[in-house]
Order: structure tokens, then sequence, then C-alpha cells
């Protein structure tokens, strides 16, 4: 993907107005889950449709710390472990209140226990549409996860290989051309120098 065709990364205003809206649809509790799952957890479309209870909970059945993302629910070979956010954790814990006959997949729709990576690329479309966000795409979510990690990975000690395994890349270089350049913080660092 050239630079110029790249879904745009959301600010926090753009995040917390997306949350806004989201809380006044149909199903509040489950667009907010699919939204948090792409800008919390970096998550793809595909690796949202086919997200399953099975790979969020933990052994008592309760919703785990981790997501355990299988090779078979993503792209190619990019199953990984994905650290939850609190946040993040809560809309998984609410939704599944609000799902009294849940089947395998977490994220379904009123019609079906499950849903198609491409309905999750329409409403995501639908969305931003509604709130006048141009050039963002289901893809936007997942920039502003990893632009966002790859800023504070090493206030805890981390490197661009842990954001690289976070977002299931098998190249590095794929993973720094997701990360969006910050000309302000640019000019600080030099400054620092």
């Amino acid at each position: 993907m050239s630079l110029g065709k790249q879904a745009k990364t959301l600010s926090k205003g753009q995040i917390e107005a997306v949350l806004g809206y989201l809380a006044k649809t149909r199903n509040p509790a489950r667009n907010r889950l699919i939204f948090l799952l792409s800008v919390k957890a970096g998550l793809r479309a595909k690796e949202i449709a086919r997200l399953t209870w099975w790979t969020t909970n933990d052994s008592q059945g309760e919703i785990a710390r981790a997501i355990w993302l299988q090779d078979s629910a993503s792209k190619g070979k990019s199953g990984r472990a994905i650290p939850l956010n609190d946040e993040l954790r809560n809309a998984l814990i609410e939704y599944r209140r609000t799902v009294p006959h849940a089947g395998p997949c977490a994220i379904g729709t009123e019609r079906r226990l499950s849903t198609s990576p491409q309905a999750v690329v329409n409403m995501f479309q639908r969305w931003y549409r509604h709130l006048g966000f141009v050039g963002c795409s289901s893809h936007s979510g997942r920039r502003t996860f990893i632009t966002n990690t790859a800023r504070k990975i090493s206030m805890v000690g981390g490197s661009l290989r842990d954001v690289q395994m976070l977002a299931g890349h098998s190249n590095l270089r794929t993973t720094q051309r997701y990360i969006e350049p910050d000309a302000d913080a640019q000019r600080r660092v030099v400054q620092q120098l």
C-alpha cells in the first residue's frame, strides 16, 4: 500500500466522537466492541469478524486478559496473543452480557450468530461517512493502534519489534509503514540532542 492510499489515523477527539456516535446506534455494545477491537487491539476487519469466544476466554470461561488470535482468523500466519486494554476488556464483558445465546463467534448480527469481514468493513465505512471522516476506513483503527503503540513502547522498555508482534506483521518494514510520522515530535527530540 503506497503512502498516499493508506487509511488515515484517528485523533483522540475523533475516537471520542466515534464512541459517542456508536452509543446512540441500534447495537451500541456490539458496535463499541467492534470499534475498540480495531483501535485498542489493532485487529483487521477479518480478525474482528472471525473472533471467537474461545479465543477471548480464560480456562474458567471468563473474559481473559488477552486475545489468542489464531492463524486461521488472521492474515497468513499472523496469529498472536494481544493483551487487552482495560476499556476493551470491559467492552467484551459488557457485550457478552447482551448476547444471551451466543454462538462460537463473538461478533454477530441481528439475523446471524456470525458476521463477515465485508460487513465489518461496511460498518466502519458507514460510521466514518456519517461523522464526515474523509480518508478513514476499517484500517484506520489498526493504523491508529500501531502508531500509538510505536510512540509509547519505549516508555515501557519495549521496541518496535514488540509493536511488530502485536500487529502480526512478519516484516518490521511493514510495521514501519503503518506508523504515522509526527513533525512536532521530530523537532522536540532534535532539541534534546
